[in-house]
């Protein structure tokens, strides 16, 4: 939903990551609510959350800045590999679910946990953009629906995203995570449609394959946990976080794998070729004061 620059940020000598809503977007939001709700997502520090740094507007441009991770995306990683051995699914799994678990803990909801915003550092999985759907949302008042203007990601969004139900909560994210882990494990999402519209209508009218019918090896266990992410009704699905990960827990045993717990890692530099993109010149315009150069 965003143009991402890679940038440097002179006075700590040190790589961040630049994202900058389009035009048609920040035009609808209202800065100062936007800057608001990032500074809750802010407050968030967890070794499996890219932490955000800043955010503010320039004209109608509304930007949020966040550390350089080394890496590549979950997207990325999947494109290049299709499926995924069971023992990392469920590493990955439980890492996201360990983040998310603090998140909703903290009373920040994601809404667009998707393989773009999952970074595989150093063999760890880190959630990046956390809060930024809720920011646009919250401040827009509405108007971005309106406009035409998706928050989200239909092969990602639960049933009640897809319905524009206004109390979304953080059983929307588990559901994003059962869709997440469908596509690793079986090499693609539950629902396959032509377009945005119809995706979202299978969210919300068509029951998915059982992940055994696709991938026969993966335990009963680990089907079950994944099957029940992706139930329509909130209700029927797991109520926290937590609950979800005691259960991958349990599965990761069971699939004949156990995933190191407590590590964690730093946010290195490196790679950049994979995250430069866009026109460098918009983004120094938003920072007059010069330091930030890209």
């Amino acid at each position: 939903m965003s143009r991402v620059f890679l940038a440097e940020e002179t006075r700590l000598s040190r790589q961040v990551v630049i994202k900058v809503l389009p035009p048609e977007m920040g035009a609808g939001v209202n800065a100062e609510r936007f800057e608001q709700e990032i500074r809750l997502a802010a407050r968030l520090q967890h070794p499996h959350i890219v932490p955000l740094l800043t955010a503010g507007a320039s004209g109608d441009l509304l930007y949020y800045i966040m550390p350089f991770i080394a890496g590549e995306s979950l997207r990325a990683k999947l494109a290049r590999e299709g499926e995924l051995p069971v023992t990392e699914v469920v590493r990955v799994l439980r890492e996201v679910t360990d983040a998310l678990a603090y998140a909703h803990r903290n009373g920040v909801v994601h809404r667009d946990i998707k393989p773009e915003n999952v970074l595989m550092s150093e063999g760890h999985a880190v959630i990046t953009d956390f809060g930024v759907a809720k920011a646009v949302s919250a401040s827009s008042g509405g108007s971005l629906t309106s406009l035409g203007v998706a928050l989200g990601t239909p092969a990602y969004m639960a049933p009640e995203q897809a319905a524009a139900d206004p109390h979304v909560d953080h059983r929307a994210d588990l559901y994003a995570v059962g869709v997440l882990a469908y596509e690793m494990l079986c090499g693609r999402t539950p629902f396959v449609a032509a377009s945005p519209q119809a995706m979202l209508a299978a969210h919300i009218t068509q029951v998915p394959d059982p992940v055994l019918r696709h991938r026969s090896t993966v335990s009963a266990a680990l089907s079950t946990a994944i099957m029940r992410c992706l139930e329509k009704r909130a209700a029927d699905r797991w109520q926290s976080a937590g609950e979800l990960a005691a259960q991958l827990e349990s599965a990761a045993t069971t699939s004949g794998g156990h995933a190191p717990t407590g590590a964690g890692f730093a946010y290195p530099s490196g790679n950049e070729t994979a995250i430069r993109q866009g026109h460098p010149a918009r983004v120094a315009a938003l920072f007059a004061a010069g330091s930030v150069l890209v």
